[in-house]
């Protein structure tokens, strides 16, 4: 057998392993079936722990289909919650989570399930705000980060004592002001475009949403700079006063 022959048998080889590993084998699906709840729980634990968090979905999701009600029964759907998110599974992991909810209002580990909610919508828009040579990327549509505010507001609110309240928190910090970014990214896409009246009502928002975050002074930077292209010589008095009263060294206060 030549050379080349050789090579193309060992490359055909390694891709049917390939192959077979990415999805389970009728064995599998028998073992599945023939293992008690106890030892489907082992699995998913196992799996979890290497890191295996395909594979850990894939037990879990038989375990919760099975034993809808056995003992584990809401620790799988927990669990299924965090696998879902760590394999990007966005809409199953919502599902799961509304679901648990729902069924379980009074469960000693609700308040996680809300957590892990702010959690996957923030997930959702991980790369939004980044930039990515050089581009920004904080005008797409953050509507899943609005989502997470809400989601880790929900938490706090319901459940003011929980250990996941400090993290939500911080994590709405970030959000706000990463929702305020978004805001002065499109004003100015407005003012490149000499639509004055959009960007000033732009940060217009910002001063009145956002006016904790470090974009509030470029978004009253913004709104002088409308109004005076607008010739709204009252309204961009005032924006110049609040400007100078907060940012004194404001290159536009001076």
């Amino acid at each position: 057998m030549s050379k080349i022959n050789k090579l193309y048998y060992v490359a055909l080889a390694l891709g049917l392993i390939g192959l077979s590993g990415c999805s389970s084998s009728p064995e599998e699906d028998v073992m599945l079936k023939n293992q008690s709840p106890e030892a489907l729980y082992a699995q998913a634990k196992e799996r979890m722990q290497l890191g295996n968090f395909n594979g850990a979905t894939e037990t879990l999701s038989a375990l919760d289909s099975r034993y809808p009600f056995g003992p584990f029964s809401h620790q799988v759907q927990l669990d299924l919650i965090y696998t879902y998110y760590k394999t990007g599974k966005t809409d199953q992991a919502i599902a799961t989570i509304d679901r648990f909810t729902r069924l379980n209002p009074n469960h000693s580990d609700v308040d996680y399930a809300y957590y892990m909610r702010g959690l996957v919508n923030m997930d959702v828009d991980k790369n939004l705000f980044q930039d990515l040579v050089g581009i920004d990327r904080s005008d797409r549509d953050p509507s899943h980060s609005r989502q997470a505010f809400e989601d880790f507001r929900t938490l706090i609110e319901k459940f003011p004592d929980s250990k996941y309240v400090a993290d939500a928190r911080q994590r709405m910090v970030y959000i706000k002001s990463q929702l305020a970014k978004h805001e002065i990214a499109i004003a100015r896409y407005y003012m490149k475009r000499a639509a004055y009246v959009a960007a000033a009502n732009r940060g217009q928002y910002v001063l009145e949403y956002y006016s904790d975050t470090p974009q509030l002074q470029e978004a009253l930077e913004i709104m002088v700079e409308c109004y005076d292209q607008l010739d709204l010589a009252e309204l961009k008095d005032h924006a110049l006063k609040t400007l100078k009263l907060n940012f004194p060294d404001s290159s536009y206060a001076g």
